[in-house]
């Protein structure tokens, strides 16, 4: 039997990260294994309050308290949905993880990334995906793609998404080995392809 294994998808907002996260648990569920999808943060009835705590407007959140907010999200999603489907040997598929963190309140917000890994390996008790795909797409392309209503962070000013984008790049050269950048700008169902293509070497 396959081992279970865990991978993310991240990215601009806008580049197709919930497309990709929905026809990637619709094939793994086709090849007949038992599959967990969820979002971060969020997944929890803790995660819930903090994603609308962290995306809509409640007063200004300092960054290090934004970071935290998205840690303590995560921490109780790994606790309550994502190891335990890991440990039922169920594969899980999650729309971003600890990756966003790093890049989102480090490279673009000011935070030392490599403070925000190792707080985050302590959220995660170490847990992190076999593998995370980060779909790149031109802010203008991703900007015209997002749904009219932005969050407080989409609503942000247009260099602090332009030093996004190039955190992930940065990242990606940094661990190689764990994180796959993918065009975005190819259609849904190519990107897809290159995805199903990946993980068929964790389901091996």
């Amino acid at each position: 039997m396959s081992r279970p294994f865990f991978v993310s998808l991240d990215g601009l907002d806008g580049a197709g990260k919930s497309t990709q996260c929905r026809l990637l648990t619709d094939w793994l569920r086709e090849q007949g294994r038992a599959v967990v999808d969820c979002v971060d943060p969020g997944g929890t009835e803790v995660g819930v309050v903090l994603r609308d705590l962290l995306l809509h407007e409640r007063g200004q959140l300092s960054l290090p308290c934004e970071a935290l907010l998205f840690m303590a999200s995560r921490a109780q999603l790994v606790a309550e949905v994502i190891r335990p489907a890991l440990d039922a040997g169920q594969c899980v598929v999650s729309d971003r993880f600890l990756l966003a963190n790093v890049v989102y309140q480090g490279h673009a917000g000011g935070l030392n990334p490599e403070d925000l890994w190792r707080v985050g390996r302590v959220a995660t008790q170490g847990l992190e995906p076999d593998l995370t795909f980060v779909l790149d797409l031109p802010l203008e392309r991703a900007t015209a793609r997002r749904k009219p209503s932005s969050d407080r962070l989409e609503s942000r000013h247009t260099e602090y998404h332009l030093k996004v984008r190039q955190g992930f790049l940065e990242e990606a050269k940094l661990h190689p080995e764990k994180i796959v950048v993918l065009d975005a700008v190819h259609s849904a169902e190519e990107i897809q392809s290159e995805i199903r293509s990946r993980c068929q070497v964790l389901l091996s």
